[in-house]
């Protein structure tokens, strides 16, 4: 598949963004505004290209991770979430300890280098049993990458379980096994949306809060943005511009994940979903936006992997992983697959015209990887890089 965008020209209103960026410098607000205005998508992604090859070359990457959601209770009740329950709800779900950590060494089985696990904001399990379930993770294997809870579970860990500062529960739970923070939570910053989306939750300087801490701790995270629901242009710039930000003060993100939002279940169900053209410019704007992230995902769950591999070229250099389960955007009513095996996501991303290199939780390379029709099997390389 030939990229859609090379070699296209840039329209005038576009060419002195198009020359900032070139040049390498950093886009403004306005400019990132008049990005998402215009109709040239073709445009975009060129503008949008050039970032992502002067980051990662012709490399777009994979993780083999397995997503594990422990339970969907939780004491919020947001209007653009089919996944949060209350005990007597009919989908309500709550995993036990064993149940889980067998999940987990048959995924390791698989091969996986991650475990991505979030919940609900669950009312009554305690602190012991979190604990647990890091230790008993980590003690399956040592090298198992653990990237679990949003910022608004550890708010909600430290404040209502612990009991204690947002640092010294995220110290507890690193030494029992975590890795690295998920980057859910944020939806959109501005707060008469977030009002309207999600009444009751943390606020935006409160997530921001829980990743300024986590980085200055010396750890990781991602990032997100909830987009398609009721947010206008200039509040899903002002969300990238608080994340570029944040980033300048802690350099703690290692990449950001847009994804359009799923209405078919939720409260919000009369809204229309997020066009390809919407997902594909959000996603280059954002490529273009933030220029000191190194890394943009392409959320396949949300998007469809052919839409993913689309977007490879419109700026994306990472499709995400194999996730083996994934119930948030499901029971929102997605009707992406479950998984995707390694063979489908090395074929989508050499479709596309880019190189296929399995990553670490970190984005670091691991290895090119190649698949052979005739067996499931991984066959590795070591990388050239």
């Amino acid at each position: 598949m030939k990229s859609f965008t090379k070699g296209l020209p840039v329209p005038a209103p576009l060419k002195p963004i198009h020359e900032k960026v070139a040049a390498g410098e950093r886009i403004t607000e306005e400019e990132a505004c008049s990005l998402f205005r215009s109709k040239d998508l073709n445009a975009l992604g060129r503008i949008a290209n050039l970032v992502r090859e002067r980051k990662n070359g012709n490399r777009a990457t994979y993780i083999l991770n397995r997503y594990i959601n422990y339970s969907n209770l939780c004491i919020l009740a947001c209007q653009f979430c089919a996944f949060g329950a209350r005990k007597r709800d009919p989908h309500a779900f709550e995993l036990a300890i064993p149940e889980i950590l067998n999940s987990v060494k048959t995924a390791l089985g698989h091969g996986i280098t991650e475990i991505h696990m979030v919940g609900g904001l669950h009312p009554t399990l305690k602190g012991d049993w979190y604990l647990e379930l890091l230790h008993g993770m980590r003690a399956l294997d040592p090298a198992l990458h653990i990237k679990a809870f949003t910022a608004i579970e550890i708010r909600h860990l430290a404040q209502r379980i612990f009991r204690e500062p947002i640092q010294t529960t995220l110290l507890r739970l690193r030494e029992a096994g975590l890795n690295s923070l998920t980057g859910g939570g944020a939806e959109i910053f501005d707060e008469g949306v977030r009002d309207q989306i999600c009444r009751g939750k943390e606020s935006a300087e409160e997530w921001k809060d829980v990743h300024r801490i986590w980085h200055r701790l010396g750890e990781r995270s991602t990032c997100t943005m909830l987009f398609g629901h009721i947010e206008t242009i200039e509040q899903r710039v002002d969300h990238l511009r608080q994340l570029r930000a944040l980033q300048d003060e802690t350099g703690g993100f290692t990449g950001f994940v847009p994804f359009a939002f799923v209405p078919q279940t939720t409260e919000l169900a009369h809204i229309k979903a997020a066009t390809a053209f919407d997902q594909l410019r959000t996603l280059a704007v954002s490529r273009v936006y933030l220029d000191n992230f190194d890394h943009i995902t392409g959320y396949w769950v949300a998007m469809t992997l052919p839409l993913a591999q689309v977007s490879l070229s419109y700026g994306v250099d990472d499709l995400h992983g194999t996730l083996m389960e994934e119930k948030i955007f499901h029971m929102a009513g997605a009707l992406t697959p479950q998984q995707q095996t390694v063979a489908s996501l090395e074929r989508t991303i050499r479709e596309a015209g880019r190189e296929p290199v399995q990553r670490d939780s970190y984005y670091r390379p691991i290895r090119s990887a190649t698949f052979s029709s005739r067996s499931a099997a991984l066959q590795v390389e070591p990388a050239s890089f």
